[in-house]
């Protein structure tokens, strides 16, 4: 018998982001949907032959997505909010991809005006998914066939079985939100597990062996009745579809409190996260049964760092010891979407660090070869070892003066001079700003021209003198336009900015670039993560000379654009060889000295862009402390060693905050801007409950939608949001920055949050006196 090699899922936006430019081609208008999906299917058949290529047994399909695979199950189980019915009515060609689209971005022709569903993060990654909506008296049907189609596609194309992904019916429904009262998600388990049920028949009579069903949930915190759910779940798929192998797939954390209650679902198999929870391999190996085979996680999906062959062996010999071999199976850690594509595309990467790494089309040959020494070829190990230990030796990652100065942190270098009261009176006094001041959060539209500028630049087909007159120009552009419309508070719009982490990677120390290491955010959204590889450090200014510039050109308050330090850890790929707080407070330190050179030039307002603050929280309740506790502490670190006059703006996106709010507050910042007009202010409401003692700036549209929003429907949210909070208190400005936007979307929206600003300044301060 041997072990089975196993993959959780692929990249789908292809080695060269085409799965972005054919979607966002479509959406313009300039190629159909014979075009759009013939991309995609490209896409899958060469990850279908390249995992058949690196010897993996069980090759998943359905893991591809157009955007989301949360938004691809809502769809499968018709879980379709009622405002999108009239697409279908009003399209004659009766598309299921625009349905799809406008679910996800929103929709606004043909007479409709239907805005996005909301979107959040996918755990603890970068990643965003669409938030399924549920009804009280919810309905569930097969209503798209992509799963079926997939599965016979893949069988064609590689000849063999492939296994379905599904994200499992608990996990999906704990993704989604209830929109009434009265009930909860949970409750709908009963409904949804008969179409459950119906897929996997239909799968088992078209071939399908094995189904991986996606329950990250287990990895975290259940009710008692959530744990219910599953065991109901489960016990009904295996009365009704006994044939079906069921691989039971959990990631992103171990399994913990919940191990001997997961080790008794009726399932096949059983994966595991041994990358990010090691520890649980000894007490799932004392529960197991003779029954459940078990997956083991063991190449880390989510990460780029080569995997220490020593260390997964010593995992997977410990349970071949226990269960045998024939019930193992050897597999990455969680999908590798979360991974780039191919390391091999990389060419001016230094030989030495490159050698350190591994993207997804290396993961799966890792995978390979630890089945192979298994089976005998310790030439693999000893290759391993070399590279491991070179690594740990290596001058290229470790700085004395950096450590030194990271340790010598006081709790001194985390104060504000004065508490916030005081700093508030002060900014105000000097300000002079009106009620509800506007602003946007940083990014204007990076347009065609402004990217083949950054491209010839980078060509050397233009000098650096000329790439800045023409970015110069921009900025002045951006300004103008900006005191024309009468935003209160601008931005100079980082034209001459990539990314909003990769743009400070390049100027740090310790940063490493790829050229094709793009991984998917969400939809066409792919981000370029930095590596880091070592200590960093700031070795000169990254932002004064725009910002400085800016403020130059101007006469009203200019804010100086900042990436905080978790973002910076979180949006990156992080060295694995030291706690993520050290590398956190070398950053913290790094972006404190930015923020000193700008008050020092004369920036009176200074965002420090946290987004990703929530998105690192541990999914474990019991590790949240500890995390949070160095995390606030970096924010504070990287804000405080300004004067009271000078304005400390913070911006976070797309997060729950109601169990962390504590902690913002703890952050000290003057002004925290957040995402609220996907969930109609609903998110605020944790601000109010826990009466929030800094100014906020609840988002009143929704960047990620081409959707233009009304003056009324922005004016109605600021009204939500004088309720629950001090209007003096209230600033307006988007949800988030408008790198993506197109320049005329962004310009009429801008000037329609203007006008409401306006409007709210009279008919609020109106409703306040009365």
């Amino acid at each position: 018998m041997r072990m089975l090699k196993n993959n959780l899922g692929y990249p789908r936006v292809g080695a060269n982001r085409e799965l972005k430019k054919a979607s966002e081609q479509y959406w313009s208008g300039k190629i159909g949907t014979k075009e759009l999906f013939a991309v995609a299917r490209s896409l899958r058949e060469k990850n279908w032959k390249l995992q058949q290529d690196a010897g993996i047994d069980l090759i998943p399909c359905n893991d591809f997505s157009f955007y989301d695979q949360v938004l691809d199950t809502s769809l499968m189980l018709g879980v379709i909010p009622a405002r999108y019915n009239d697409i279908l009515i009003k399209n004659e060609n009766n598309k299921e991809i625009d349905l799809y689209f406008a679910m996800a971005r929103g929709y606004q022709k043909d007479g409709l005006d239907i805005t996005a569903m909301e979107m959040t993060k996918w755990f603890d990654t970068n990643y965003h998914y669409i938030v399924p909506e549920f009804t009280q008296n919810q309905e569930f049907r097969v209503f798209s066939e992509k799963v079926f189609e997939e599965f016979n596609l893949a069988k064609h194309v590689t000849g063999t079985i492939p296994k379905p992904v599904l994200i499992g019916p608990v996990s999906y429904l704990l993704l989604g939100k209830e929109k009434e009262e009265g009930f909860e998600k949970i409750d709908l388990i009963k409904k949804i597990v008969p179409v459950y049920i119906d897929i996997l028949k239909r799968l088992k009579k078209e071939g399908a062996v094995w189904v991986q069903l996606d329950e990250p949930f287990l990895a975290m915190d259940l009710t008692q009745k959530e744990k219910e759910a599953f065991v109901y779940a489960y016990k009904e798929i295996k009365k009704e579809c006994p044939e079906i192998k069921t691989l039971l797939t959990t990631y992103f954390e171990g399994l913990h409190q919940n191990t001997s209650f997961a080790v008794s679902l009726p399932v096949c198999a059983l994966h595991i996260d041994l990358v990010r929870a090691p520890k649980q391999l000894d007490n799932v190996l004392t529960l197991i049964p003779d029954t459940l085979s078990l997956s083991l996680g063991v190449v880390d999906g989510r990460n780029i760092w080569k995997n220490d062959y020593i260390r997964s062996l010593a995992h997977i010999k410990k349970a071949m010891a226990v269960i045998g071999k024939d019930r193992l199976m050897i597999a990455p850690s969680c999908s590798l979407l979360h991974t780039p594509f191919d390391l091999d595309l990389e060419t001016d990467i230094h030989s030495e660090i490159k050698n350190w790494m591994a993207f997804a089309k290396q993961k799966l040959n890792e995978v390979k070869e630890l089945n192979e020494i298994i089976e005998g070829n310790n030439d693999l190990l000893l290759e391993n070892l070399k590279d491991i230990s070179s690594r740990s030796l290596s001058k290229l990652i470790h700085k004395q003066e950096i450590k030194r100065r990271a340790m010598a942190i006081t709790d001194q270098d985390a104060q504000r001079h004065s508490v916030f009261a005081e700093r508030q009176k002060i900014q105000q006094q000097n300000f002079g700003l009106p009620l509800f001041p506007t602003t946007t959060i940083g990014s204007f539209p990076q347009t065609d021209d402004i990217r083949q500028l950054r491209a010839r630049l980078k060509k050397k087909e233009i000098t650096l003198e000329q790439y800045d007159l023409e970015i110069e120009q921009a900025t002045i552009s951006a300004i103008r336009w900006q005191e024309e419309i009468g935003i209160d508070v601008l931005v100079h719009g980082e034209f001459e900015r990539n990314d909003m982490v990769e743009y400070f990677g390049e100027q740090l120390n310790g940063f490493l670039f790829t050229k094709n290491g793009w991984v998917q955010s969400y939809g066409s959204r792919c981000v370029k993560p930095p590596v880091i590889y070592g200590d960093v450090s700031r070795p000169k200014d990254m932002t004064v000379r725009w910002s400085s510039f800016a403020q130059a050109n101007t006469k009203k308050l200019m804010k100086g654009m900042l990436t905080g330090p978790v973002t910076i850890l979180q949006w990156s790929f992080v060295r694995d060889d030291q706690p993520r707080s050290e590398t956190t407070y070398q950053i913290a330190l790094a972006i404190r000295d930015e923020v000193v050179a700008l008050e020092k030039a004369g920036i009176k307002v200074i965002q420090i862009d946290e987004p990703a603050i929530r998105e690192g929280l541990p999914l474990l309740k019991e590790d949240r402390a500890e995390y949070l506790d160095w995390a606030v502490r970096a924010f504070r670190i990287s804000a405080s060693g300004v004067k009271d006059e000078t304005q400390i703006h913070t911006h976070m996106c797309y997060s729950e905050f109601n169990d962390i709010i504590q902690h913002i507050a703890q952050m000290d910042a003057d002004v925290i801007t957040i995402e609220t007009s996907r969930s109609q202010m609903e998110l605020l409401e944790a601000f109010a409950d826990f009466k929030y003692p800094a100014e906020i700036g609840p988002g009143v549209y929704d960047i990620h939608s081409p959707r233009i929003p009304t003056v009324d429907e922005m004016v109605s949210l600021l009204e939500k949001a004088a309720v629950l909070l001090p209007a003096e208190n209230i600033w307006v400005n988007p949800d988030c920055g408008l790198k993506t936007r197109k320049w005329p979307e962004t310009q009429a929206a801008l000037q329609n949050m203007v006008t409401a600003a306006q409007v709210a300044r009279e008919k609020i301060t109106f409703d306040i006196n009365a």
